[in-house]
């Protein structure tokens, strides 16, 4: 016992020092993830090390804006194709890449930008309560789409399993480094998802999206952003990943009613 407390001790230092040079180096340059772009609560595990995984993010929204607003075009009846590669390279660090396009009427079909996405995670091997990773996110994206067009995202990641109930964290932070919120510090972004599993094959759940204003700074209600949706993962074959859902809006900016799906293949 004596031997083993000072081997977890030394492995929770690397991993934390990991954690800290990832967050310095990415956050040299950033990018926020695109609104309704990705609608994804992370879990914990990274692509196994030697995989590839493909993801295809639909999302439509069903009811948005219909005005220019800040110079960005208006998000109702339009369709957001997002493609994520993501590589693991070992068994607790992963590389994703997406390239985010829009379609739509009145101008509104474009590709709108790219992101890099590395996250590290705690090896399963480490036995820890729950599981634990952070990713950072950045790239660039046209400022039609969105008005902060170089932003940094830093997500933690916690989830945990209980027999048929699932729960994860992403207490996300997210900053901008060119557009109308440079100067605002970071803003918190709380997502969060619960599931239970029905069947083997399949769980139902709710997932929440919200974004609150600088951090300890935060906006009056009616000017955050809150999204939930009802949400459904399948379990078919463990090559591949499926989730959609139906999402609704609960202020003034956020759009009111969003459907999604992901579909994910693992090579």
């Amino acid at each position: 016992m004596a031997a083993v407390v000072p081997q977890i001790i030394y492995r929770s230092v690397k991993f934390l020092k990991c954690l800290l040079i990832a967050t310095l180096l990415f956050c040299t340059t950033a990018l926020k993830a695109q609104d309704n772009y990705e609608i994804q609560v992370y879990g914990s595990e990274t692509v196994e090390k030697g995989r590839t995984m493909v993801e295809l993010h639909s999302n439509y929204t069903l009811n948005g804006s219909t005005a220019y607003v800040a110079g960005q075009l208006p998000t109702n009846h339009v369709e957001h194709e997002t493609i994520e590669i993501t590589h693991g390279w070992t068994p607790w660090f992963e590389t994703g890449f997406y390239f985010f396009n829009a379609i739509g009427s009145g101008g509104r079909t474009a590709y709108v930008g790219s992101h890099i996405r590395p996250r590290v995670a705690a090896p399963t091997s480490w036995n820890w309560p729950v599981g634990v990773s952070i990713s950072t996110e950045f790239g660039f994206q046209k400022s039609a789409f969105s008005a902060n067009t170089s932003t940094l995202e830093i997500r933690p990641i916690v989830d945990k399993k209980w027999h048929k109930l699932y729960v994860s964290l992403n207490p996300t932070l997210e900053k901008s480094f060119k557009g109308p919120d440079v100067n605002q510090g970071f803003t918190f972004s709380p997502n969060i998802k619960g599931s239970y599993d029905v069947t083997k094959a399949v769980a139902l759940g709710l997932e929440y999206y919200g974004s609150t204003g600088p951090f300890f700074h935060y906006y009056p209600f009616k000017q955050q952003d809150h999204q939930l949706f009802l949400a459904t993962d399948l379990d078919v074959d463990p090559r591949w990943e499926l989730n959609a859902g139906i999402g609704y809006g609960f202020t003034a900016i956020a759009d009111r009613a969003i459907a999604k799906l992901i579909v994910g293949r693992r090579f």
